[in-house]
C-alpha cells in the first residue's frame, strides 16, 4: 500500500516541525501543519484506514487469524483520530508562537509520530504478507482494483500523485524536500 509512503513523508514534516518548535522557533508556519494534518485525515484517516477497517481487517477476523493485531490497529486508527483533530486544533500561529501552548501541539504531534511508525512497520510486515495467505489470489487481484476505483472517486484519476505533490509542497516550505540533504557526509 503505496499510502504508507505518504505517512511516512508526512511524519517528516511533523519531525521538522517538532524540531524547529523546540528549537524555540516561533516561526514554523501551522498551515504546513495543518495541511499536512489534512492529508492526514482525508487521504490516511478517511481512505486507507477505511479501506483497512472495511475490507481487510473482517476477512482477518474471519479467518481468526491476527486478530489481536487487528483489535490493535483498529483502536490505533481510532487513537490517530483523535490526535489528528488535537493537532488540527493545537497548530495556530498564535500557539506556535505561544511558548505555554507550544508544548501541548509538540506532545499531540509525538504522539502521532510515536503510535504510526510502528503501526504502518507492523501492517507493512505482518498484516499485508499476511494478506495475501488468507485470499485467493483472484480475490486480491480484485480488491486492488476496488480500492483503485475508490481512489479515483475521492481523489480524481491522480489521486495519489497529487497528494505525493502537496506533501512535496509542504517539505519544500520547510526546506526538507532536497532528498540529498540527508546523506551523511
Amino acid at each position: 500500500m503505496r499510502e504508507h509512503g505518504v505517512l511516512n513523508r508526512i511524519l517528516l514534516i511533523y519531525d521538522e516541525s517538532v524540531r524547529r518548535l523546540d528549537a524555540g522557533a516561533a516561526d514554523v508556519p501551522s498551515d504546513v501543519i495543518t495541511g499536512a494534518a489534512d492529508i492526514v485525515r482525508r487521504f490516511i484517516e478517511d481512505y486507507h484506514e477505511k479501506l483497512e477497517e472495511t475490507h481487510l481487517f473482517p476477512r482477518f477476523e474471519r479467518a481468526k487469524t491476527l486478530t489481536d493485531l487487528v483489535a490493535t490497529l483498529r483502536a490505533q486508527h481510532q487513537a490517530g483520530r483523535r490526535v489528528t483533530d488535537l493537532v488540527t486544533q493545537l497548530a495556530t500561529a498564535q500557539n506556535i508562537k505561544n511558548a505555554g501552548e507550544r508544548p501541548k501541539l509538540i506532545a499531540a504531534i509525538r504522539q502521532f509520530n510515536r503510535m504510526y511508525r510502528p503501526h504502518e512497520a507492523r501492517e507493512d510486515t505482518v498484516l499485508f504478507p499476511a494478506f495475501r495467505k488468507i485470499v485467493s489470489k483472484n480475490e486480491y487481484a480484485s480488491l486492488g482494483e476496488d480500492f483503485e476505483k475508490q481512489e479515483h472517486k475521492l481523489f480524481g484519476e491522480d489521486g495519489f500523485e497529487s497528494m505525493v505533490d502537496k506533501v512535496a509542497g509542504l517539505e519544500k516550505r520547510l526546506g526538507i524536500y532536497d532528498l540529498g540533504q540527508f546523506t551523511p557526509r
